[in-house]
């Protein structure tokens, strides 16, 4: 069967087979494909009455729950570019946002669009809407499905980063390009529909959509939308919704491994959990794994690849197994991805060696699309594709293994003496007195 690259169409396949498996699980709803694919039809149609086109943009900053992920399926369907708006982002970051962008509309918990707090950032020229609002206008779609045939290659998504210097970059990534990394990662990991994907991450976050939905719809699994970034809320959701994959921050490992609180036994359906493996101490991973049982497996990924490009095996996350951790690294490359270190001259350089971590397509493997552009920036587009690869901008190496190891930002290397001084590896040192 010849995979389609059409987000529109990501629960077709489920949908033909077993329409009533469940889809997704928050705390106000639990949606069958079924269900979220008349719920999508109906929000595609609700932007369409607010007179979104085809490559009009549609902003969100909403709370991670059923209406977020609809909202996200919808856009896709209306052939729209989503944009996720994290709610904790002060009113200038938003505005600037919408702004940039001149979104058509802007979904948000109310009218001024600043979450809870209210007061502020709306769609210039375009529609603001209270998630209220939002919900009537859906709710009162029909659900047939809106009949727009929707480019693959076109954009589709849009996610700022933070950056370290200027005003952060929209990345524009396409349906394919956010549907791709899904798709490798079920196939090399093995994934199906047991697979229980929680996240208590924002939604909004462009990267969440792929490791969330679609890595669910993928594997014709479930996805489970946290609404608690806390300890013992985390553990509840693991532990009442029978997760088999979760990934979080280190300080939250941290959490569940020390707080007395949370049993070894609330993490005990999980057969994997992620983190950024160059951010999270050995300590820590050391104080989960002897209290969970299972190994944390270490990513490495960013905005513009998008998500994931390196992960441990699967099979390092059980204690018993061959495959231990390594040290210090953020996995291997996806199958799909050659990930290269390069020097200052674009040249590659040999495992052991540090350079700019650049990613591109492996060879005989035309899945892989590199990001569109930066939003409206051709320059700073032209210089992260030089060369027809991803110009990471982050700093690393390859052991002689094949594990990717990173050493930090590129344009935060400090030079003394003549010797590279990475401030990440400062505070690694500063961690261990």
């Amino acid at each position: 069967m010849a995979v389609s690259w059409s987000i529109a169409r990501a629960l077709d396949d489920v949908l033909a087979t077993d329409p009533g498996r469940e889809a997704l699980v928050t705390r106000s709803a639990r949606l069958s494909y079924a269900d979220l694919d008349a719920a999508a039809n109906r929000a595609a149609r609700a932007l369409v009455s607010c007179g979104v086109r085809p490559g009009d943009r549609v902003a969100a900053s909403l709370p991670n729950d059923v209406d977020v992920v609809v909202a996200f399926h919808g856009a896709m369907r209306a052939g729209a570019v989503w944009l996720g708006i994290n709610r904790a982002l002060a009113v200038p970051e938003k505005q600037f946002q919408l702004d940039d962008t001149e979104a058509a509309v802007f979904i948000c918990e109310n009218a001024g669009g600043a979450g809870a707090g209210g007061g502020g950032a709306g769609a210039v020229g375009g529609m603001t809407l209270s998630l209220g609002e939002w919900q009537s206008l859906v709710a009162g779609a029909s659900d047939d499905a809106v009949g727009i045939e929707v480019d693959p290659l076109a954009p589709a998504g849009i996610a700022y980063t933070s950056g370290t210097t200027g005003r952060p970059k929209g990345v524009v990534h396409s349906q394919r390009g956010l549907l791709v990394p899904a798709t490798v990662l079920v196939e090399s990991r093995g994934y199906d529909s047991t697979l229980r994907k929680a996240d208590c991450f924002p939604f909004t976050i462009l990267n969440m959509t792929v490791l969330t939905t679609l890595l669910a719809a993928r594997a014709g699994g479930t996805t489970i939308l946290m609404d608690r970034i806390d300890a013992e809320g985390v553990a509840e959701w693991i532990r009442d919704e029978a997760a088999t994959l979760w990934n979080g921050p280190p300080a939250l490992l941290h959490s569940l491994a020390s707080m007395d609180s949370v049993a070894a036994s609330d993490l005990g359906s999980l057969r994997e959990a992620w983190t950024g493996g160059a951010d999270c101490p050995a300590t820590i991973l050391d104080a989960y794994e002897a209290k969970f049982g299972h190994r944390v497996l270490s990513t490495y990924g960013l905005t513009e690849a998008p998500t994931v490009v390196s992960i441990d095996p699967i099979e390092a996350a059980a204690l018993d197994g061959k495959v231990g951790r390594v040290e210090g690294a953020s996995g291997r490359p996806l199958p799909h991805l050659a990930v290269t270190i390069r020097d200052e001259a674009g040249d590659e350089v040999a495992a052991g060696e540090t350079g700019e971590v650049c990613v591109g397509p492996a060879a005989g493997d035309d899945r892989y699309r590199l990001m569109l552009e930066y939003w409206r920036r051709p320059e700073a587009t032209a210089e992260t594709l030089a060369g027809g690869v991803l110009h990471t901008g982050d700093v690393g190496f390859f052991d002689e293994a094949g594990y990717l190891h990173l050493r930090d930002r590129k344009k935060l290397v400090i030079i003394r003496g003549g010797a590279n001084v990475y401030p990440a590896e400062v505070e690694r040192v500063l961690q261990e007195i």
